[in-house]
């Protein structure tokens, strides 16, 4: 009897042991949600550009002076370069004064915009070349800008 009693109870316990097995295989709620993230890009900053040449002696009337420079991509990744732009800006010199004025249109750049096309890795940079600066006769007195500082403003896009 007592194997009878045994076997009974561990035909219960094995039963109980299936149930609690299967109970935990499917003891899980089912679900559904929504949510969101975003992801941020990089800005960067504009190349720096640099007029390598310095010229000197123009006069009313002379010959143009060549024109060239560098550019430098400070970036962390690549930039593409397309052209450097240059603008004339408000002449400075000692013979500037109201009788005698220097004016930005005494002078005249030529050859911009200069294309570089080019893609400049981080870090990196390149040349440019191809223009130049001339001081325009104007058919009046130029004497202001007797020994002028020209500024050249240059861009790149």
């Amino acid at each position: 009897m007592s194997r009878i009693r045994n076997h009974k109870a561990a035909l219960v316990v094995g039963g109980l042991l299936a149930v609690v097995a299967a109970g935990a295989a499917y003891a899980y709620w089912t679900n559904s949600g929504t949510g969101s993230g975003s992801a941020a890009t990089g800005t960067n900053v504009g190349i720096t550009v640099t007029q390598t040449t310095t010229p000197s002696g123009l006069y009313p009337g002379g010959p143009t002076a060549s024109l060239a420079g560098s550019f430098t991509n400070t970036n962390a990744g690549k930039v593409y370069v397309h052209q450097i732009t240059a603008t004339i800006g408000t002449p400075t010199g000692p013979n500037i004064d109201g009788t005698h004025p220097c004016l930005a249109t005494d002078y005249q750049i030529n050859g911009f915009p200069v294309t570089v096309d080019a893609e400049v890795p981080a870090t990196s940079g390149g040349t440019w070349t191809g223009a130049s600066i001339q001081m325009l006769d104007t058919g009046s007195n130029q004497d202001g800008c007797k020994g002028a500082t020209v500024p050249l403003t240059y861009a790149s896009n």
